[in-house]
């Protein structure tokens, strides 16, 4: 049976202890410089990341890290970061607390917005309160700038071949 004495055993586990602390405090931290320390961001294009589903953020880093998803500053960020590192971000960021905008609503532009995610059925996937699930994203609370781009970013190409959507998305115009 291996017993473990306190002295260089005890010190080594609370160097790699403290170590690991660290690195995940540097990771926390490059994430706050553009999200926000509390996730939610201020940079108009960012998004905020707080609340955001632990197993979308999990599955939107890995993608960034391997340069499927995200931009080229996220990408260079991610790049070489562990899995175990990316799931404890996962984890940090999906347990704060997401916060509402503090602009004025524009009302007239906010009832447009809830007819056209009706009549999109956009809360099919993303939940009631537009809270995300799993690997559904969070859409309520995010910068309207960010949306925008990106809910014309993700929309499939249409097939001249075919004039029918391929999604629900596809629906969804610039001009909405």
């Amino acid at each position: 049976m291996l017993q473990l004495r306190t002295g260089r055993w005890a010190a080594l586990l609370t160097a790699l202890f403290l170590s690991c602390a660290q690195a995940q405090q540097a990771n926390v931290a490059s994430c706050a410089g553009c999200h926000g320390a509390d996730g939610n961001s201020a940079i108009p294009g960012t998004p905020s990341i707080a609340a955001q589903p632990k197993v979308f953020l999990e599955n939107y880093l890995v993608m960034t890290r391997e340069g499927i998803r995200g931009t080229q500053v996220m990408q260079a960020l991610l790049k070489g970061v562990p899995d175990k590192a990316i799931v404890a971000l996962a984890v940090h960021f999906s347990k704060l607390k997401a916060k509402t905008s503090e602009e004025k609503t524009d009302s007239k532009l906010f009832n447009r917005g809830k007819e056209i995610a009706a009549k999109n059925r956009c809360a099919s996937c993303h939940e009631t309160g537009f809270r995300g699930k799993e690997q559904m994203p969070r859409l309520a609370g995010q910068r309207e700038e960010f949306l925008a781009e990106v809910m014309l970013q993700y929309r499939p190409p249409r097939s001249t071949a075919s004039p029918k959507p391929t999604s629900r998305r596809s629906r969804i115009t610039s001009r909405d």
